[in-house]
């Protein structure tokens, strides 16, 4: 099954569609890789879904993404003595290691990282960033805080620390325990959540032995100013666009989106944009304008990925949804100015030979406007680099293992096919042009382009380009 757009869909699955007959639609509606949200899945239904995903990749000859999303750690208050309080501006609240039942301007915080960590002047933020609170003084036993919004407060809300870089690691028990399952069943990636420096990534690939690629969160103030960092360490990036919008001011994401965007372009990393950008097809059949220009600025930006979270888990039009998307990204990369301004951000190559090889292949496929790009990988690197190059020629990514191509389903502008090492060189021509052909990406006649490393198989080995004839697939190459 060949797409019709280059910038790929991601999907999450839910009890509103986490079933075969639901994910088959899915697919076949635009879904590119698949994402599992560990909140609120558990072992067995992790196993059900790599199940499914399996036979769909059978059925329909195409490998299938599986992006597992870790929990990470959950900052919660303590429980009222009512079930709520009311919060005036003005008022102080306190927060208190000792364990108990909280009461009128007092709470327990049963994690003492943040004793540890938070200053005056920090700020606090409640429920999902609905109450807002000044710190004014802090001990290793005690924060007061000001209340600078009003309202109800329930039992066992979230709090957020934005000013706060935590003593904390990314991961919990429970995330180990994911992961460690995720890889037993083989998924191709895995998303870390509260990343807050270079240091957390560094554990989770520590971790996953290069058996899943980690993709770090952008979620939290302090991740930005280690984001460089981050990225080096990291596969892939997701702009976790709620929560930074959360512990930011909102204003402020727009061009945040945009940096962090285009720095990992910028690292050939590929880059997940999320959160809320369908939000009112969980209740409706159609989104809203803002919405569609919100996607489209997403692809104009050259987003790997675009995300679709409760829209496609927990909505009522999740096929809807995904074909919304689908339409809007088509109609974006059609657009008579989508590729002046994609490679407006387009930088020069690395000073290697596989990323001189791999800007090469996009100038000649441009210049002599050949069929296709066409990469034979092992590990990824080389359709990596193309894909970083977002030329205006598909990109068939060969490969002969099946964790690379799902890997690769993630990537901007790559159709992935599972096939056999060539032989040898002339072999290796010959299967590229019939895959091609068969693919429907060159018609008889037409030329092509092939990058791979020689000899063969050799991971990151990017150095011989060749351009070939296509035949009618009834001759030999």
């Amino acid at each position: 099954m060949r797409r019709n757009r280059r910038v790929k869909i991601v999907a999450t699955l839910g009890p509103a569609s986490n079933n075969e007959a639901m994910m088959r639609r899915l697919f076949e509606a635009g879904a590119d890789v698949f994402r599992v949200n560990m909140s609120h899945a558990t072992h067995d239904g992790l196993r059900d879904i790599h199940a499914i995903v399996r036979k769909l990749e059978l059925e329909f000859s195409r490998p299938i993404g599986i992006l597992v999303d870790l929990q990470g750690p959950k900052l919660r208050i303590g429980k009222f003595e009512s079930g709520a309080i009311r919060l005036t501006e003005g008022d102080v609240l306190s927060f208190v290691r000792r364990e108990g039942i909280g009461a009128l301007g007092r709470v327990h915080l049963p994690h003492p990282e943040i004793f540890q960590a938070v200053q005056p002047g920090h700020t606090l933020l409640l429920d999902d960033g609905k109450f807002k609170l000044r710190v004014i003084d802090a001990s290793d036993v005690r924060i007061d805080a000001e209340v600078m919004t009003s309202g109800v407060l329930g039992s066992r809300k979230g709090i957020s620390l934005p000013d706060t870089v935590l003593p904390l690691g990314a991961m919990t028990e429970n995330d180990r325990a994911d992961v460690d399952y995720a890889l037993s069943l083989g998924v191709a990636w895995v998303a870390l959540s509260f990343v807050q420096r270079g240091e957390d990534v560094a554990e989770a690939r520590k971790i996953a032995r290069g058996r899943a690629s980690v993709m770090a969160k952008i979620e939290k103030p302090s991740a930005l100013n280690h984001l460089k960092e981050i990225i080096d360490l990291s596969d892939a990036i997701m702009v976790a666009r709620g929560d930074l919008g959360v512990e930011m001011p909102v204003e402020k994401v727009p061009g945040l989106q945009k940096q962090i965007t285009r720095a990992a372009r910028n690292a050939g990393k590929p880059v997940v944009v999320a959160t809320q950008m369908l939000e009112s097809m969980i209740y409706s059949h159609a989104p809203t304008r803002a919405e569609v220009s919100d996607v489209a600025t997403a692809v104009f930006e050259g987003a790997d990925a675009i995300m679709l979270s409760a829209e496609s888990a927990v909505g009522k039009f999740p096929v809807e949804a995904v074909e919304t998307m689908d339409r809007v990204a088509m109609e974006v990369e059609r657009d008579p100015l989508y590729e002046a301004i994609i490679h407006a951000q387009r930088i020069g190559p690395e000073a290697t030979g596989a990323d001189a090889i791999s800007a090469a292949a996009r100038t000649v496929a441009e210049t002599l406007n050949l069929a296709a790009i066409i990469c034979y990988t092992a590990s990824g690197a080389t359709s990596l680099r193309a894909a970083r190059e977002r030329p205006a020629q598909p990109i068939l990514a060969l490969t002969p293992i099946p964790a690379t191509g799902r890997k690769l389903a993630l990537v901007w502008g790559l159709h992935c096919v599972l096939t056999d090492d060539p032989r040898d060189l002339d072999d290796m021509v010959a299967k590229a042009c019939r895959i091609a052909y068969q693919e429907g990406f060159a018609l008889p006649g037409q030329r092509v382009i092939i990058l791979a490393g020689v000899p063969l198989g050799t991971p990151g080995a990017t150095n011989m380009l060749r351009i070939a004839f296509v035949g009618d697939g009834s001759e030999d190459y």
